[in-house]
This record gives C-alpha cells, structure tokens and sequence, in this order.
C-alpha cells in the first residue's frame, strides 16, 4: 500500500512545489512507481511535469467533488514511474462546492474527499506525493487526513520558523479529531545560499527546534531547479548532473531508508 506523503507550508515561497515535483520524479528513478497529486489551483506541479489544460479531461477538483473516479484523472508522465492528477482553477471554487454539498447531504465530510477517492488506487503505488496550497484551507485539510505523513519545507531564510507554529497547531488539530496516524515525516531545508551566513544560522535554529526530523539533504538554491519547471521536466531530466538533481536523489533515498523500503 502506498506511502501517502503531503508536502505542506501555509508560506508560499519556500520551495514546496519544486520539492514535490522532484521528490516524486526521484523517487520514480529509484525505481518507486509513484503518483503525484497537484491539489494547488495554480496548477504548478502538473505544468512542472509537462502537462497543460489541454491534455487531460479531468483533474483533482471532479474527483473530491465526485465528478469522476480517480482512476479517470490519473495521467502517466513520460518520466520513469511518474504519474500526475493534475489540476486547474477549478479547484479554488471548491469551498463553495463543499458548502453546497453539506446543505444537500447532512452527512458529508468536506475533510474526507481525497482520503475516500485514493482508497482504491493505494495498492497501484508505492509512493503517493501531494503539492499543497500555500494556505491551511479545505485543499490542504484534505491532504493533511488523506496522509500518513506530512514533509515541511522551510527555506534557510531569516523568517524560516514565520508561521510553523501556526501549522503544527493544524497538523496535531488533524491528529487529535480526523486522522491520529499523521505523523511528521520531515523538515527539508531548502534554497540555502551557501554563500550568506544567515543561511547556516537558520539551519543551525530549525535543527534545535526539530532535532531528528530534520532532513540531512538541503536543496541548494539553483538557477537551475527554478528554470526547469518551465520546460515542464523534473530537475533529473532537465539537467541530471545538478547538484539540485543530486540533491533531491538524496533526499528520495532518505524517504525510501525511513520508510524501510
């Protein structure tokens, strides 16, 4: 059964979508059949990895609002053991869509969609990786049950702990009424500019602050891990001798080694 894993920051800027597209294309090329989940309108992780509206006919926002089987939206990359279920704006009406549904059926769970709709796909994947929004709102509360863990990217910056306190508040409000297995996979440092400072100082604080959880790969902050979402391919394909390409086959080994598989 496949490992569910949320990539959540509230914050946007922190390297969040860029970390799930890689994160899901290396575990694909350590030989994990992986499917990665866009349940962002901006729709980035799926125009990260080559697809635009124009390729597929359903997309995250039918399957938690019931439009279609999951089975419908998945769609294979041309990346080894990638696949994708994309999304569109759609997915910024679907508060309005959920407060419609309640007032018409007393016993729907707006925090339950996307766990109820990838129960019959787990066993087809070893991996399951979800981009989130930068907010806590129904797309990511969504996430956050529908998950075994959760990893958190926080970028080596002066304001880096901006906010997390605020998350991890949300992450134990999801343990403690919806989904007591949630657990926090790891913090991953990212866009370190190795030549300030300010960046071996943030690390230094966030690996007092959360000691073991923190992640031994840090994601370099690249010109190239910024260029290669335009040209629609993962950073391995886009330029595989990177050291953002090194960076992210490291930090797939270390999901594949915490998880024993």
């Amino acid at each position: 059964m496949a490992k569910v894993i949320s990539l959540v920051n509230q914050k946007g800027g922190v390297g969040k979508t860029t970390s799930s597209i890689n994160l899901a294309a290396a575990l694909g090329q350590h030989g994990k059949k992986t499917l990665l989940i866009d349940m962002d309108p901006q729709s980035n992780a799926t125009t990260g990895v080559g697809f635009n509206s124009s390729d597929f006919e359903n997309d995250i926002y039918e399957v938690i609002t019931g439009k279609c089987e999951i089975e419908k939206a998945i769609c294979k990359t041309k990346f080894k053991n990638l696949s994708v279920i994309p999304s569109t704006l759609n997915l910024a009406g679907i508060d309005l869509e959920f407060v419609k549904k309640m007032y018409s059926d007393k016993d729907f769970q707006r925090n339950n969609q996307l766990k109820n709709a990838i129960q019959s796909i787990r066993n087809d994947y070893d991996y399951i990786i979800i981009d989130c929004q930068p907010s806590l709102g129904l797309c990511t509360m969504n996430a956050l049950v529908a998950s075994d863990s959760v990893i958190i990217p926080v970028q080596c910056e002066f304001y880096a702990l901006e906010g997390i306190t605020q998350l991890l508040n949300s992450i134990i409000m999801v343990q403690n009424s919806m989904n007591p297995n949630l657990r926090i996979e790891g913090v991953l440092l990212t866009m370190l500019d190795g030549r300030t400072n300010i960046g071996l100082e943030v690390i230094e604080e966030i690996r007092k602050y959360f000691k073991d959880k923190v992640f031994n790969t840090i994601i370099p902050r690249l010109v190239r891990l910024v260029e290669a979402p335009s040209h629609g391919k993962p950073i391995n394909e886009y330029d595989p001798e990177s050291r953002g390409a090194e960076a992210y086959h490291n930090l797939a080994r270390e999901v594949i080694e915490r998880n024993g598989n």
